[in-house]
Protein backbone atom coordinates (compact mmCIF):
# COMPACT_ATOMS: atom_id res chain seq x y z
CA UNK A 1 0.00 0.00 0.00
CA UNK A 2 0.81 3.64 -1.32
CA UNK A 3 -0.97 5.41 1.09
CA UNK A 4 -1.50 4.06 4.48
CA UNK A 5 -3.31 7.00 6.67
CA UNK A 6 -2.81 5.61 9.48
CA UNK A 7 0.99 7.11 9.63
CA UNK A 8 -0.36 10.80 10.17
CA UNK A 9 -2.19 9.51 13.16
CA UNK A 10 0.47 7.55 15.10
CA UNK A 11 1.70 9.86 17.82
CA UNK A 12 0.00 12.68 19.90
CA UNK A 13 2.47 15.41 18.32
CA UNK A 14 1.50 14.15 14.38
CA UNK A 15 -2.29 14.40 15.36
CA UNK A 16 -2.05 17.91 16.48
CA UNK A 17 0.28 18.86 13.82
CA UNK A 18 -2.07 17.55 11.09
CA UNK A 19 -5.35 18.78 12.93
CA UNK A 20 -7.56 20.61 10.70
CA UNK A 21 -10.09 22.15 13.73
CA UNK A 22 -8.72 24.21 16.71
CA UNK A 23 -10.92 26.20 18.95
CA UNK A 24 -9.50 29.34 21.26
CA UNK A 25 -11.08 31.13 24.20
CA UNK A 26 -11.32 33.80 21.18
CA UNK A 27 -13.96 31.67 19.56
CA UNK A 28 -16.33 31.72 22.93
CA UNK A 29 -19.08 34.15 23.42
CA UNK A 30 -20.60 33.32 26.94
CA UNK A 31 -23.98 34.11 27.73
CA UNK A 32 -24.48 35.14 31.48
CA UNK A 33 -28.08 35.72 32.83
CA UNK A 34 -28.82 38.67 35.20
CA UNK A 35 -31.42 39.56 37.88
CA UNK A 36 -32.48 42.57 40.27
CA UNK A 37 -30.85 42.80 43.73
CA UNK A 38 -27.46 42.54 45.53
CA UNK A 39 -25.24 39.36 46.10
CA UNK A 40 -27.26 37.35 44.15
CA UNK A 41 -26.22 33.98 42.29
CA UNK A 42 -28.94 31.56 41.67
CA UNK A 43 -27.88 28.52 39.89
CA UNK A 44 -30.92 27.36 37.13
CA UNK A 45 -32.04 23.91 37.89
CA UNK A 46 -31.92 22.90 34.08
CA UNK A 47 -28.70 23.99 33.75
CA UNK A 48 -25.98 22.57 35.94
CA UNK A 49 -23.15 24.91 36.53
CA UNK A 50 -25.62 27.93 34.97
CA UNK A 51 -26.72 31.02 37.36
CA UNK A 52 -28.64 33.81 37.32
CA UNK A 53 -26.11 37.16 38.95
CA UNK A 54 -27.48 40.40 40.47
CA UNK A 55 -25.41 43.14 38.59
CA UNK A 56 -22.57 42.80 41.25
CA UNK A 57 -21.73 39.39 41.17
CA UNK A 58 -21.90 39.78 37.11
CA UNK A 59 -19.11 41.93 37.70
CA UNK A 60 -17.32 39.61 39.83
CA UNK A 61 -18.09 36.74 37.33
CA UNK A 62 -16.70 38.95 34.21
CA UNK A 63 -13.74 39.97 36.16
CA UNK A 64 -13.08 35.78 36.66
CA UNK A 65 -14.16 34.55 32.62
CA UNK A 66 -11.59 37.53 31.76
CA UNK A 67 -8.80 36.25 33.65
CA UNK A 68 -8.87 32.91 31.71
CA UNK A 69 -9.17 34.78 28.60
CA UNK A 70 -12.65 34.54 27.82
CA UNK A 71 -13.55 38.13 26.58
CA UNK A 72 -16.74 38.39 25.33
CA UNK A 73 -20.30 37.85 26.78
CA UNK A 74 -23.81 38.00 25.68
CA UNK A 75 -26.17 39.51 28.72
CA UNK A 76 -30.30 38.14 29.31
CA UNK A 77 -32.17 39.70 31.90
CA UNK A 78 -34.86 37.58 34.45
CA UNK A 79 -37.46 40.60 34.74
CA UNK A 80 -39.92 40.72 37.21
CA UNK A 81 -43.19 39.69 36.41
CA UNK A 82 -44.75 42.92 37.68
CA UNK A 83 -42.54 45.01 34.75
CA UNK A 84 -44.24 43.47 31.91
CA UNK A 85 -45.99 45.11 30.01
CA UNK A 86 -47.54 44.27 25.99
CA UNK A 87 -45.21 47.00 24.76
CA UNK A 88 -42.50 45.35 26.65
CA UNK A 89 -41.41 48.94 27.76
CA UNK A 90 -38.87 48.16 30.58
CA UNK A 91 -36.55 46.97 27.80
CA UNK A 92 -35.70 50.36 26.48
CA UNK A 93 -36.61 52.33 30.03
CA UNK A 94 -33.58 54.59 31.22
CA UNK A 95 -31.67 52.94 34.33
CA UNK A 96 -33.58 49.62 33.93
CA UNK A 97 -31.54 46.14 35.36
CA UNK A 98 -30.61 44.94 31.68
CA UNK A 99 -29.13 48.71 30.55
CA UNK A 100 -27.41 49.36 34.21
CA UNK A 101 -25.90 45.61 33.70
CA UNK A 102 -24.66 45.82 30.10
CA UNK A 103 -22.93 50.24 31.58
CA UNK A 104 -21.69 48.66 34.94
CA UNK A 105 -19.41 45.51 32.53
CA UNK A 106 -18.32 48.32 29.66
CA UNK A 107 -17.62 50.70 32.75
CA UNK A 108 -15.66 48.45 34.73
CA UNK A 109 -14.26 46.01 31.92
CA UNK A 110 -14.13 48.15 28.83
CA UNK A 111 -11.41 45.74 27.58
CA UNK A 112 -14.61 43.33 26.69
CA UNK A 113 -17.33 42.91 24.23
CA UNK A 114 -20.44 43.15 25.08
CA UNK A 115 -23.33 41.52 22.96
CA UNK A 116 -27.33 42.22 24.18
CA UNK A 117 -30.46 40.44 23.08
CA UNK A 118 -32.87 42.39 21.52
CA UNK A 119 -36.06 40.58 21.41
CA UNK A 120 -39.48 41.26 23.18
CA UNK A 121 -40.05 38.26 25.05
CA UNK A 122 -37.96 38.65 28.61
CA UNK A 123 -40.29 41.86 28.68
CA UNK A 124 -43.34 40.95 27.31
CA UNK A 125 -46.58 40.08 29.31
CA UNK A 126 -47.39 37.75 26.16
CA UNK A 127 -43.87 35.99 26.47
CA UNK A 128 -43.79 36.71 22.26
CA UNK A 129 -41.01 38.49 20.42
CA UNK A 130 -43.40 40.25 18.89
CA UNK A 131 -46.50 42.89 19.63
CA UNK A 132 -49.52 40.59 19.75
CA UNK A 133 -52.77 41.56 18.90
CA UNK A 134 -56.03 39.27 18.46
CA UNK A 135 -53.27 36.30 19.11
CA UNK A 136 -51.13 37.37 15.88
CA UNK A 137 -47.78 38.45 16.20
CA UNK A 138 -47.85 42.15 14.06
CA UNK A 139 -44.32 42.48 12.30
CA UNK A 140 -44.06 46.07 11.18
CA UNK A 141 -45.30 47.45 14.54
CA UNK A 142 -42.90 45.20 16.76
CA UNK A 143 -39.42 46.70 14.83
CA UNK A 144 -40.46 50.28 15.88
CA UNK A 145 -40.33 48.55 19.67
CA UNK A 146 -36.93 46.61 18.82
CA UNK A 147 -35.14 50.13 17.33
CA UNK A 148 -36.01 51.86 20.60
CA UNK A 149 -34.44 49.01 22.37
CA UNK A 150 -31.54 48.31 20.17
CA UNK A 151 -30.63 51.84 20.68
CA UNK A 152 -30.53 51.81 24.62
CA UNK A 153 -28.17 49.06 24.68
CA UNK A 154 -25.82 51.19 21.98
CA UNK A 155 -26.25 54.49 24.58
CA UNK A 156 -25.49 52.34 27.21
CA UNK A 157 -22.28 50.60 25.82
CA UNK A 158 -23.23 47.47 23.68
CA UNK A 159 -20.66 46.31 21.07
CA UNK A 160 -22.95 44.11 19.27
CA UNK A 161 -26.37 44.23 18.80
CA UNK A 162 -28.36 40.54 18.38
CA UNK A 163 -31.63 40.56 17.82
CA UNK A 164 -32.94 37.47 18.21
CA UNK A 165 -36.99 37.97 17.19
CA UNK A 166 -36.95 36.48 13.81
CA UNK A 167 -39.25 39.33 12.52
CA UNK A 168 -39.06 40.59 8.94
CA UNK A 169 -37.16 43.60 8.51
CA UNK A 170 -35.81 43.89 11.58
CA UNK A 171 -31.98 44.09 10.88
CA UNK A 172 -32.46 46.91 8.71
CA UNK A 173 -34.46 48.91 10.71
CA UNK A 174 -32.12 48.63 13.74
CA UNK A 175 -29.31 49.48 11.77
CA UNK A 176 -30.92 52.97 10.30
CA UNK A 177 -31.81 53.61 14.20
CA UNK A 178 -28.06 53.34 15.30
CA UNK A 179 -26.40 55.24 11.80
CA UNK A 180 -29.29 57.81 12.26
CA UNK A 181 -27.75 58.15 15.70
CA UNK A 182 -24.76 58.22 15.10
CA UNK A 183 -24.14 54.76 16.52
CA UNK A 184 -22.41 53.37 13.30
CA UNK A 185 -19.67 51.37 15.03
CA UNK A 186 -22.34 49.49 16.86
CA UNK A 187 -22.56 45.69 15.07
CA UNK A 188 -25.40 43.51 14.47
CA UNK A 189 -25.16 39.99 15.45
CA UNK A 190 -28.20 38.39 13.60
CA UNK A 191 -29.72 35.19 14.44
CA UNK A 192 -30.42 34.73 10.88
CA UNK A 193 -31.98 31.04 10.94
CA UNK A 194 -32.97 30.78 14.69
CA UNK A 195 -35.39 27.90 14.50
CA UNK A 196 -38.55 26.73 16.50
CA UNK A 197 -36.45 24.43 18.62
CA UNK A 198 -37.21 21.90 21.55
CA UNK A 199 -34.19 22.50 23.17
CA UNK A 200 -34.72 26.17 24.12
CA UNK A 201 -36.70 24.81 27.38
CA UNK A 202 -34.03 25.13 29.71
CA UNK A 203 -33.34 28.59 28.59
CA UNK A 204 -36.88 29.99 29.39
CA UNK A 205 -36.46 28.21 32.66
CA UNK A 206 -33.67 30.83 33.13
CA UNK A 207 -35.41 33.59 32.09
CA UNK A 208 -38.85 32.72 32.90
CA UNK A 209 -39.59 33.83 29.48
CA UNK A 210 -41.80 31.10 28.04
CA UNK A 211 -45.05 32.39 25.39
CA UNK A 212 -48.37 32.40 27.70
CA UNK A 213 -49.97 31.70 24.93
CA UNK A 214 -49.36 29.64 21.64
CA UNK A 215 -45.96 28.99 19.85
CA UNK A 216 -43.22 30.70 17.86
CA UNK A 217 -43.61 29.16 14.93
CA UNK A 218 -45.01 31.65 12.64
CA UNK A 219 -41.81 33.62 13.17
CA UNK A 220 -38.87 31.33 14.14
CA UNK A 221 -38.41 28.99 11.30
CA UNK A 222 -39.26 25.10 10.48
CA UNK A 223 -36.90 22.32 11.92
CA UNK A 224 -37.19 20.95 8.87
CA UNK A 225 -36.13 23.50 6.16
CA UNK A 226 -32.71 24.17 5.36
CA UNK A 227 -32.32 26.15 2.01
CA UNK A 228 -34.89 28.95 3.39
CA UNK A 229 -31.89 29.87 5.75
CA UNK A 230 -30.37 31.04 2.22
CA UNK A 231 -33.47 33.62 1.92
CA UNK A 232 -32.87 34.96 5.48
CA UNK A 233 -29.18 35.34 5.33
CA UNK A 234 -29.56 37.25 1.72
CA UNK A 235 -31.95 39.88 3.51
CA UNK A 236 -29.69 40.35 6.71
CA UNK A 237 -26.68 40.20 4.91
CA UNK A 238 -28.43 43.30 2.48
CA UNK A 239 -29.94 44.62 5.61
CA UNK A 240 -26.60 45.65 6.96
CA UNK A 241 -25.64 42.50 9.31
CA UNK A 242 -21.81 42.04 10.38
CA UNK A 243 -22.55 38.64 11.61
CA UNK A 244 -25.09 35.80 10.65
CA UNK A 245 -25.73 33.32 13.10
CA UNK A 246 -27.51 29.87 13.63
CA UNK A 247 -29.82 28.57 16.38
CA UNK A 248 -29.39 26.12 17.78
CA UNK A 249 -25.90 24.62 16.42
CA UNK A 250 -26.10 20.87 17.44
CA UNK A 251 -28.75 19.56 14.83
CA UNK A 252 -27.81 22.39 12.68
CA UNK A 253 -24.55 21.78 11.91
CA UNK A 254 -25.25 21.39 7.70
CA UNK A 255 -27.15 25.15 8.17
CA UNK A 256 -24.07 25.78 9.28
CA UNK A 257 -22.02 24.96 6.98
CA UNK A 258 -24.57 26.04 4.20
CA UNK A 259 -24.37 29.68 5.23
CA UNK A 260 -20.21 29.62 5.83
CA UNK A 261 -20.32 28.08 2.00
CA UNK A 262 -22.49 30.99 0.83
CA UNK A 263 -21.10 34.47 2.52
CA UNK A 264 -18.11 35.86 3.46
CA UNK A 265 -19.94 37.44 6.42
CA UNK A 266 -18.64 35.39 9.78
CA UNK A 267 -20.99 33.09 10.93
CA UNK A 268 -21.82 32.27 14.93
CA UNK A 269 -23.04 29.46 16.24
CA UNK A 270 -25.73 29.12 19.34
CA UNK A 271 -24.88 26.14 21.66
CA UNK A 272 -28.29 26.44 23.02
CA UNK A 273 -29.67 25.27 26.22
CA UNK A 274 -31.01 22.57 25.94
CA UNK A 275 -27.83 20.81 24.16
CA UNK A 276 -25.44 22.24 27.44
CA UNK A 277 -28.39 20.42 29.93
CA UNK A 278 -28.62 17.20 28.24
CA UNK A 279 -25.01 16.59 28.33
CA UNK A 280 -24.47 17.50 31.68
CA UNK A 281 -27.32 15.25 32.58
CA UNK A 282 -25.29 12.02 30.45
CA UNK A 283 -22.49 13.16 32.43
CA UNK A 284 -24.04 12.99 35.70
CA UNK A 285 -25.21 9.37 35.02
CA UNK A 286 -21.93 8.10 34.08
CA UNK A 287 -23.27 7.76 30.31
CA UNK A 288 -20.81 9.64 28.46
CA UNK A 289 -17.17 11.31 29.69
CA UNK A 290 -18.27 15.23 29.93
CA UNK A 291 -15.25 16.51 28.77
CA UNK A 292 -14.50 14.49 25.60
CA UNK A 293 -18.26 14.69 24.32
CA UNK A 294 -18.43 18.79 25.30
CA UNK A 295 -15.04 19.20 23.25
CA UNK A 296 -16.72 16.75 20.48
CA UNK A 297 -19.89 19.20 20.44
CA UNK A 298 -17.87 22.16 20.05
CA UNK A 299 -14.96 20.80 17.04
CA UNK A 300 -18.19 19.94 15.30
CA UNK A 301 -20.00 23.22 15.55
CA UNK A 302 -16.12 24.74 14.36
CA UNK A 303 -15.85 22.10 11.82
CA UNK A 304 -19.62 23.06 10.22
CA UNK A 305 -17.80 26.69 9.64
CA UNK A 306 -18.95 28.98 13.05
CA UNK A 307 -16.12 31.64 13.62
CA UNK A 308 -18.08 32.20 17.14
CA UNK A 309 -19.45 29.65 19.30
CA UNK A 310 -22.12 31.41 22.25
CA UNK A 311 -21.46 28.30 24.60
CA UNK A 312 -22.70 27.43 28.49
CA UNK A 313 -19.33 25.16 28.11
CA UNK A 314 -17.46 27.86 27.67
CA UNK A 315 -15.69 28.91 31.32
CA UNK A 316 -15.72 25.40 32.11
CA UNK A 317 -13.61 24.42 29.25
CA UNK A 318 -11.19 27.05 30.06
CA UNK A 319 -11.38 26.85 33.71
CA UNK A 320 -10.51 22.92 33.28
CA UNK A 321 -7.95 23.12 30.44
CA UNK A 322 -9.81 21.22 28.18
CA UNK A 323 -8.43 23.00 24.73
Amino acid sequence: MLQRPRRNRKSEVIRQMVQETHISAANFIFPLFIVDGTNQKVEVASMPGIYRYSVDNLLREVESCAKLGLMAFDLFPNIEESLKDKYATESHRDGSLYLRAIKEVKQNFPEVCVVTDVAMDPYSSDGHDGLVENGEILNDETLEILGKMALAHAQNGADIIAPSDMMDGRVGYIRKVLDDNKFTNVSIMSYTAKYASAFYGPFRDALNSAPKHGDKKTYQMNPANQREALIEARLDEYEGADFLMVKPALSYLDVIKLLKDNTELPVAAYNVSGEYAMVKAAAKNGWLNEQRATMEILTSIRRAGATSILTYHAKEVLEKGWL
